[in-house]
């Protein structure tokens, strides 16, 4: 997933992408005008588990050896979101070869992994949701304070500060591997009050184009929307381009991860940070492309698709909205439009896939895993 991103950088290391098909927008398997929301969830819902179930998962319970642990806790929390029990066959299966690349430093992933914060994060949201009866509280344990080790500390004035990155030889963090930091650190517990949490909301704070007096960014002034990028550190970079005058341009995927991480930082509504963030979700509401991309040569509106999708669910959940006003004051019920989008781009097999691999969005199962968590937050009634 990784470089808004979770995975895309794994392409760097021999992970190569499955080959890309279109999506079936053009020949939705479900008729959606014909069925209640319950309805189309739950066929929607149990296709997808079943893709994932008898043609994704291998039988080492992994979801594809070439892509490691990090996929197979996306795809292994997919299920446990959806009901399946830990002790399930399938997701047990899953979970003994999660938990085969735990180290004896406490982090959980592949061998020479230069992905670890993201491997450990999602591996430790994957067992949190399966550790209702403490079976995995020493494994969480010691995964808590791997990912608090390698977080960037050092001098605040550091626009590294606060954040995580890839392997720390790069020196350089990023608010995709940071988000994934505070939704391991919120699976297990740690609370607005704790000082990784507190060192995270300094560089989320840093990733928004907004000038405050917790970001005096040289990017912060250049585009004064409230939305997000991907990171100031090593001379900035947005994955949706420059503008002329070197500003970062914001874009949906970060700017709901840099939401939901305030949120589970614990900032409140009127925090100058949030209202300046939901002033850019409300102008850019949209399902049908990741808002801020395709907008300049470095990008298309479909990159990271699926990534932006689940951000977007799980940002909206977080905040408790059951509808996004945008700014000429029509009202969307979120949950509604993602499921109708999602049911559009269901394939006949139960799965997904992005037409545009970037982001290791070519890959099915990564793919169906994003779109089944982001159907997670959006159950009808809920």
């Amino acid at each position: 997933m990784f470089r808004i991103r979770p995975l895309a950088l794994l392409t760097s290391i021999g992970i190569l992408a499955l080959g890309a098909t279109a999506c079936a927008a053009d020949s939705p398997s479900i008729k959606v005008s014909t069925s209640s929301d319950a309805a189309i969830y739950q066929q929607v819902v149990d296709k997808g588990i079943n893709y994932l179930i008898s043609k994704g998962q291998q039988p080492d319970g992994s979801f594809g050896k070439d892509v490691g642990p990090g996929v197979a806790a996306i795809c292994t929390t997919a299920l446990l979101k959806h009901g399946r029990s830990p002790d399930d066959p399938d997701v047990a299966r899953s979970l003994k070869y999660l938990t085969s690349f735990a180290h004896d430093d406490g982090g959980i992933y592949s061998p020479d992994s230069p992905v670890k914060n993201y491997e450990t994060s999602l591996a430790i949201q994957c067992l949190a949701a399966a550790n209702a009866d403490g079976r995995y509280q020493a494994l969480l344990a010691k995964a808590d304070k791997f990912i608090k080790g390698i977080q960037f500390a050092g001098e605040p004035t550091d626009f590294n500060y606060g954040g995580s990155g890839y392997e720390p030889k790069k020196r350089r963090a990023d608010l995709s591997n940071t988000s994934f930091l505070l939704d391991a650190l919120q699976a297990t517990g740690a609370g607005a009050d704790d000082e990784a949490v507190k060192r995270a909301l300094v560089f989320v704070s840093r990733c928004q184009n907004l000038e405050t007096e917790n970001n005096s960014t040289p990017f912060s002034a250049k585009i004064k929307d409230g939305g997000f990028y991907y990171t100031p550190a090593a001379g900035g970079v947005s994955e949706a381009g420059k503008t002329a005058d070197g500003g970062l341009r914001s874009y949906g995927s970060m700017t709901y991860a840099g939401f939901k991480s305030m949120i589970f930082a614990g900032l409140k509504p009127d925090d100058p940070r949030v209202k300046a963030a939901i002033g850019w979700i409300k102008s850019h509401y949209t399902l049908d492309a990741n808002p801020g991309m395709g907008e300049s040569k470095e990008s298309k509106a479909q990159d990271g698709l699926y990534y932006y999708y689940h951000t977007f669910a799980k940002a909206l959940s977080a905040a408790g909205w059951n509808d996004v006003e945008d700014d000429k004051g029509g009202k969307h019920n979120w949950k509604h439009d993602l499921l109708v989008e999602l049911a559009k781009r269901q394939r006949p097999d139960g799965s997904w896939v992005n037409s545009d691999p970037r982001f290791l969005e070519g890959n099915t199962n990564l793919v169906t895993a994003y779109a089944l968590l982001s159907l997670s937050y959006a159950q009808p009634g809920k």
